[in-house]
């Protein structure tokens, strides 16, 4: 896993929020989760989903309940 920080500038203001303020700073902690919690955080929409998913990706990396 890393503790790399999340690239929150690739993400639209609303996402930057709503991550934050649940606690998600690194892209462990994205990790951890499942999708379906990240989807529930308001400010979260499927751009962002999709982003998050490409960012996990490149670090091959995956949300927790992904197969």
């Amino acid at each position: 896993m890393t503790g790399q920080p999340i690239p929150l500038e690739r993400l639209a203001r609303p996402a930057q929020r709503a991550l934050t303020g649940a606690g998600y700073r690194t892209l462990a902690d994205l990790a951890a989760a499942p999708e379906s919690a990240i989807a529930e955080l308001h400010g979260i929409g499927a751009n962002a989903l999709r982003e998050l998913r490409t960012i996990l990706a490149e670090h091959g990396l995956r949300f927790a309940d992904e197969p």
